[in-house]
C-alpha cells in the first residue's frame, strides 16, 4: 500500500506534500475540501488527469486536515494504491431525513460481499439522521462487518454540505466504501473529552432527531437559556454546548449536537436520535480533556489494530472541537500522531458527525458528535 498527497490552496494552486509517483497505479483518491472548490470542475479535472484509474471520493468539511495540519478553505488530496485490496463503491440518493434507516440497508445490501473487510460512509450532513442511518447499517450487517465514517461539514455555516464521487460536489448523496480482501487490516478508535455537568433532564417529548421537550419544558427555550448571549448565534453555537445522551441498559453514553433550531415550535433538530423517555446532561469543553480523547482515540485504534502500524489513517473530527480549541487544534492532530508513529500517513476532515463502533471488535456502528474518529488501515 502506497499513498501520496497533494493540497491545493487558492493562493499556491495544486502543492505536492508527498512523492510516490502513483500515477496510474492510484484505485482510490480521498478529496477533502472547501464546499465551492469542490463545485468547481477543473480541480476533478486536475485529480482524474493525476490518477486517471482512480476512484475520486470526498466531502465538503469544516476543516481539512493533511498530516499534523489543518487546512481552511483547501482541497486535500490523499491518493492510494492497495497492492492487494478490492475496493467498490456504492451511492445512494436521499431524498427526506425519514429515508435513513432505508438508504443504510441499501448501502449494507449493495457492498455485503465475500470477503468485505469494512465500509466507510461519507454523507451529506444535513439533510440525514446519522443514528438511523447506523441502525439500517447494523441491521443489514449485524456485527459481522465494521462501519465508520462521517458526515460531511460546511465550516460552522450549515448552509449546505456536498458528497465527491468521480464528479464535482453534490448535496443529498450517502456513499459507502467497500474494501475486500484477507491482507487488509483496519482499525478504528473514538473518544470525545467533553465534561457534562448539572441535572440529568428527561426526554419529555421527542421524535426521531428532533426534540420538542426535556422536563416537560420547551426544549429550545431551556436550551436558550443555558446559552445566555451565545443564544443569538443559534445553531453554531450550539456546538460548543451539546447534549449527552444516556440511553438505558447501556454504559456509553453518546453526544449529540445540534444541526438546526425551529423558533416556531421550539424544537432543535439533532445529527442523530433522541429518543423519548430517555435522559441528557449538557456538556462544556475542556482543552485538555480534548485532547486526551484524541489521544484515547489513537490507542483504540491501536488496539483493534491489534498494535500494528498504519500505513494510512482517517481522521474525522467534530467542528466542534475545532471551534473550541481553536489556535490549539493542531494539537489533537499532534496526539493522535505521537499513537501511530511518524510512517503513517494521516489525513480526513472536521465534520458535523462521526460513525464509528464504540469498543474495539465491537462491530457494531453508532452515530457519535464531538468526537476524535480514526479509521486505519494496513495492507499485509
Amino acid at each position: 500500500m502506497k499513498t501520496e498527497q497533494s493540497v491545493f490552496s487558492v493562493e499556491k494552486g495544486w502543492v505536492r506534500k508527498s512523492e510516490s509517483a502513483l500515477g496510474k497505479l492510484a484505485g482510490l483518491v480521498f478529496l477533502y475540501g472547501n464546499k465551492d472548490l469542490l463545485k468547481e470542475q477543473l480541480h476533478i479535472d486536475h485529480v482524474k488527469k493525476e490518477y486517471p484509474n482512480a476512484q475520486v471520493i470526498g466531502c465538503s468539511t469544516s476543516g481539512e486536515i493533511c498530516q499534523e495540519e489543518v487546512f481552511n478553505n483547501s482541497i486535500v488530496c490523499t491518493a492510494v494504491w492497495f497492492e492487494k485490496t478490492i475496493v467498490e463503491i456504492a451511492a445512494e440518493h436521499i431524498g427526506s431525513m425519514d429515508d435513513s434507516f432505508v438508504i443504510g440497508e441499501k448501502l449494507a445490501d449493495r457492498l455485503d460481499k465475500e470477503q468485505l473487510v469494512h465500509i466507510m460512509i461519507l454523507s451529506d450532513g444535513l439533510n440525514i439522521n446519522g443514528s438511523e442511518l447506523t441502525k439500517g447499517l447494523n441491521k443489514r450487517l449485524g456485527e459481522r462487518i465494521p462501519v465508520t465514517g462521517g458526515l460531511a461539514g460546511d465550516q460552522a455555516n450549515f448552509n449546505e454540505t456536498l458528497i465527491v464521487h468521480n464528479s464535482t460536489g453534490r448535496s443529498n448523496i450517502i456513499l459507502a466504501i467497500g474494501f475486500y480482501g484477507k491482507d487488509l487490516s483496519v482499525g478504528y478508535g473514538s473518544m470525545g473529552g467533553w465534561d457534562s455537568f448539572g441535572v440529568d433532564r428527561e426526554v419529555t417529548r421527542s421524535k426521531g432527531n428532533i426534540l420538542y421537550e426535556l422536563d416537560g419544558l420547551p426544549a429550545l427555550e431551556l436550551y436558550k437559556r443555558y446559552l445566555g448571549s451565545h443564544a443569538a448565534d443559534l445553531p453554531a453555537s450550539a456546538l460548543l454546548f451539546p447534549l449527552s445522551l444516556r440511553m438505558q441498559g447501556s454504559e456509553t453514553a453518546l453526544v449529540r449536537t445540534v444541526l438546526s433550531v425551529n423558533e416556531e415550535d421550539g424544537s432543535m433538530v439533532f445529527a442523530g436520535d433522541i429518543p423519548q423517555g430517555e435522559h441528557v446532561r449538557l456538556m462544556k469543553a475542556n482543552f485538555e480533556r480534548l485532547l486526551d480523547g484524541a489521544n484515547g482515540a489513537a490507542e483504540m485504534m491501536k488496539t483493534s489494530l491489534r498494535n500494528l502500524t498504519p500505513d494510512l489513517a482517517i481522521l474525522i473530527s467534530c467542528v466542534g472541537r475545532k471551534l473550541v480549541l481553536k489556535l490549539r487544534v493542531e494539537e489533537e492532530l499532534e496526539r493522535v500522531r505521537e499513537v501511530t508513529g511518524n510512517s503513517t500517513v494521516l489525513t480526513g476532515f472536521y465534520s458535523y458527525g462521526e460513525i464509528c463502533p464504540t469498543k474495539p471488535f465491537v462491530n457494531h456502528c453508532e452515530l457519535h458528535n464531538q468526537t476524535m474518529t480514526i479509521t486505519a488501515f494496513k495492507e499485509n
